[in-house]
């Protein structure tokens, strides 16, 4: 089974098929970052053979374990081509598994550039097309629509950077706007609008967004409500990466039951081997399950 055929399946929107996955197997994404210092720690070569090696061993590890995956395209595309090719492969293997794929690209751009991304992740028979891409909204929300438009069209979805821990990022996501608003609240406000549709249907909207566990008192500050955006929320920085019930409480509050928490790190350590990743990504699982118990 191609991924585009797996990413389709039954016809439903990436929200209902993301909701279901993490009321099954748990709301964790496993990132797959294959970075020069981890291929080393795995006894393996910075090459494409290593690439490889690696990342089909973690899919082996989790697929049909976790909710989703989430590959880093920049660490295929340092190899080049063949990297790419790996990352073709992965794709594949997860949609064979039936694992929800989350291509982590944060592409953000204009007009026929942004549809060329879009045609690139999101259009059925494209080889790196995955469940769902991350994007930048900071040409303007409006700039992602060929990306929205061809998620919706093919029951993909989209997560897009609302709030991020990096410092840097509030000079950005903090800065206000001549309407008083910060641009993240507007581009959450942005995002519970188009899942609308979703809301009044009484399911989880297709387009979600990113929000850091460790962004402290920013959604309350700077006036933003996450559940009216109906929004699956990827969160990075939960359980092993500081984020325990007591940050949740205070980033996501009633938002919590939307969250899918994303890690790589305390999984990806615990290799090289299946058995290793698999109790790690089993460990990573309850320590959130536990974390977003209301």
């Amino acid at each position: 089974m191609s991924p585009s055929m797996a990413t389709s399946r039954g016809g439903q929107p990436f929200g209902v098929r993301l909701a279901a996955a993490m009321e099954e197997q748990g709301p964790l994404c496993v990132g797959i970052d294959p970075h020069a210092q981890l291929l080393q720690a795995w006894g393996l070569p910075d090459s494409p053979r290593g690439l490889r090696d690696f990342s089909l061993r973690v899919v082996e590890a989790v697929a049909g374990r976790v909710a989703a995956v989430k590959p880093q395209s920049a660490f295929f595309e340092r190899h080049g081509s063949a990297g790419v090719g790996v990352l073709e492969e992965v794709l594949a293997a997860l949609g064979e598994s039936g694992t929800l794929s989350v291509l982590d690209v944060k592409r953000g751009d204009i007009g026929s550039t942004m549809a060329g991304y879009a045609q690139a992740y999101l259009q059925e028979g494209s080889p790196l097309a995955a469940d769902a891409v991350t994007l930048s909204p900071y040409l303007g929300l409006g700039s992602l629509s060929p990306a929205l438009g061809l998620a919706e069209q093919n029951c993909r979805g989209v997560f897009v950077l609302a709030l991020t821990s990096n410092p840097q990022g509030a000079q950005v996501q903090h800065a206000t706007g001549e309407d008083g608003r910060a641009v993240a609240r507007s581009v959450v406000e942005g995002v519970a609008v188009l899942n609308a549709p979703a809301r009044a249907a009484g399911v989880l909207g297709s387009v979600g967004l990113v929000v850091g566990a460790t962004t402290g008192d920013a959604v309350a500050r700077l006036g933003i409500d996450l559940q009216a955006a109906n929004a699956p929320l990827l969160a990075p920085g939960v359980g092993a990466q500081g984020a325990g019930a007591n940050e949740l409480e205070a980033v996501f509050g009633a938002a919590r039951r939307n969250v899918l928490a994303s890690t790589s790190r305390a999984v990806l350590q615990a290799g090289p081997t299946v058995p290793g990743l698999r109790a790690a990504a089993a460990r990573a699982t309850a320590e959130v399950r536990a974390a977003l118990r209301d």
